[in-house]
């Protein structure tokens, strides 16, 4: 990445870092109002890093609890084989 992206990154790491500890789910774009008074290109650049970021986050949350639910299903299924038996 360039040093536009790089920058507007670690911003938004520390800035979804800072949303989850004051639970203020506006700070981040608070913070890109800012920036963008005085460049449009970090402001967009920082606002797609939270996106992206914030979208990954979501996933990886749903990835998680599929997977936990496959095993416990599967467990679930072992169970019951065995009552079964």
């Amino acid at each position: 990445m360039g040093i536009t992206e790089d920058l507007a990154d670690a911003l938004a790491v520390d800035v979804i870092k800072a949303m989850d500890v004051i639970g203020d789910e506006e700070l981040a774009n608070e913070v890109a109002t800012m920036m963008g008074a005085t460049s449009q290109t970090a402001e967009e650049a920082f606002l797609t890093a939270v996106r992206v970021r914030r979208a990954n986050i979501k996933a990886r949350a749903f990835l998680l609890a599929k997977l936990q639910k496959f095993k416990a299903d599967q467990e679930t299924a072992k169970t019951a084989t065995k009552t079964d038996e």
